[in-house]
């Protein structure tokens, strides 16, 4: 066997209350495409941040082509020839896209120079980008694209990815396989990090096994299933959704109605004359590549873009299109962003002050404006119990949890509260299959209560597990709505592209499959 590209010896690292990872040991051959699995907070993201000098483990060594190295930051990690895509985004929001990738290039370059290169990645890769645009601009799937890409233009000799194909579509993770690949037969390593069973089959060679921060089992993913991985995760049988078949004949909660905006974004995407309806106790979710207008459509049901007329988005009959994002919540609309940092929580503010952020109408807060901590420390209690939110306590920031634990506090958070409406986006990006399930289960048991449920995602398989009915979101325009049961991916891949001039909207709505 050739020596190691990259081995880790007896990495360990202790927060206050957890032992993050407990003499972690693993090797990468040159050339080798590893997956590292593991439920969100097993451990995985810390391991990472050690390789890359984001973090200082307390014991162990790292060895770089067989010889100890000090990785004290992630210049020096680059320096060597570590590249890494975070799964939460490392951007200033007022730089352009060009400028961003620029911070991350130690070596003096000129910036012109860097937006050709980035013009010429983006299209080789099928990671479609402008350089010039603002980062405040941009999707989450765009921002993504800039992670990649910042990290590619480095030339990388072990390339970690964390979570990269979260919110691509297929034929954009098709093509990021084909780079991975002819990487890889160059001699590059990559550390893969992956809830996306499928994908670890597809192009790992191994994968080392994390739980409670311990490594747990070692396998060769093309010889398992995307079952017995996930079991491997969880350490126990996988979990299943279950359905009620319900009949969907409840009336109209949520409904849009000619809903025309123009993007605030000179580089975002307006909304053309979108009409729809969602029924008390359906799920119903929107597809699309990101940037085809998702953004703009939740920040408009939301209440962050205001429509020009007020009945152009109806709660039960209302206008409430020129309302403020209060007013609706206090009509029963509650509301999961697609950016869990920042706008789902705030990073600093401990999980029961995040707890208050949307809930502080429902009895929390007097009419005098007095919080009842009691009641809001039990509630973030709940929230933490009913979801397996595993973190420190509920004292813990935000900002300390894995990305699927906060997912599942943010989503737990708005279910808790019982809606009548609940709009989501991206419920599952970068959450394990065990947190994934928790959350899915979560959505359509709120659904069998009589809640309308609109899911914006970019990932097929959730919409089609999930949801009683699906349509696609292009260049501002929604496609027909079609029963889940009486479409496919195929159909819904083609309208993603806009190829659903010719399609008959679907005025019924079939029972779940």
């Amino acid at each position: 066997m050739s020596t190691s590209q990259l081995e880790l010896k007896g990495i360990t690292k202790q927060y206050p209350g957890v032992l993050a990872n407990d003499a972690i040991d693993l090797a990468i051959l040159p050339g080798e495409v590893h997956a590292l699995l593991g439920e969100n907070g097993a451990g995985k993201s810390t391991l990472v941040k050690i390789i890359y000098g984001v973090v200082r483990a307390d014991a162990g060594e790292i060895l770089w082509n067989g010889a100890p190295v000090h990785i004290a930051n992630p210049s020096q990690a680059r320096a060597l020839g570590i590249g890494m895509v975070f799964q939460h985004f490392n951007l200033f929001d007022t730089l352009t896209v060009a400028e961003n990738i620029s911070l991350g290039i130690d070596e003096a370059h000129d910036l012109k120079v860097l937006t050709s290169e980035i013009e010429e990645i983006s299209e080789r890769y099928g990671l479609p980008i402008n350089p010039h645009q603002h980062v405040h601009a941009l999707s989450v799937g765009e921002r993504q694209r800039v992670e990649i890409i910042r990290c590619l233009v480095q030339d990388p000799k072990v390339l970690i990815m964390d979570e990269p194909t979260s919110v691509l579509t297929p034929q954009e993770v098709e093509k990021l396989f084909e780079t991975l690949q002819r990487l890889s037969s160059e001699g590059c390593s990559i550390l893969y990090i992956s809830h996306k069973l499928e994908e670890i089959q597809v192009l790992c060679d191994s994968a080392t096994v994390l739980r409670g921060g311990k490594v747990t089992a070692h396998c060769t993913p093309r010889e398992e299933t995307p079952k017995s991985l996930a079991e491997m995760m969880i350490g126990s049988e996988l979990p299943v959704c279950k359905r009620d078949g319900r009949a969907l004949e409840g009336e109209t909660q949520l409904s849009l109605h000619g809903l025309a905006i123009p993007s605030p974004d000179p580089h975002g995407t307006d909304l053309n004359g979108i009409d729809l309806t969602v029924r008390k106790g359906e799920v119903l979710g929107i597809a699309g590549v990101a940037g085809n207008g998702q953004k703009e459509l939740l920040a408009a049901i939301n209440g962050e873009l205001i429509s020009p007329r007020s009945d152009m988005i109806r709660i039960d009959g209302e206008g409430v299109a020129t309302v403020s994002p209060a007013r609706r919540r206090a009509r029963g609309l509650a509301f999961v962003p697609e950016e869990r940092l920042g706008r789902g929580a705030v990073p600093e503010m401990s999980l029961a002050n995040n707890a208050l952020l949307t809930s502080y109408q429902h009895e929390m807060v007097s009419p005098q404006g007095f919080i009842d901590f009691g009641h809001m420390r039990d509630y973030a209690t709940r929230i933490r119990k009913n979801f397996d939110v595993r973190s420190d306590g509920i004292d813990a920031e935000a900002k300390s949890l894995s990305g699927g634990n906060l997912q599942k506090f943010i989503i737990g958070r708005e279910i808790m509260l019982e809606p009548k409406i609940l709009v989501l986006g991206h419920p599952t990006w970068g959450v394990d299959v065990g947190a994934a399930t928790i959350i899915h289960q979560a959505i359509i048991d709120l659904a069998s209560r009589g809640a309308s449920v609109l899911v914006v995602s970019e990932d097929l398989d959730e919409l089609f597990e999930i949801c009683d009915s699906i349509a696609v979101i292009s260049e501002g325009r929604l496609s027909p709505v079609r029963p889940t049961s009486e479409t496919n991916v195929e159909e819904i891949g083609r309208w993603m592209s806009g190829q659903f001039a010719d399609a008959t909207q679907e005025v019924h709505h079939a029972a779940p499959a």
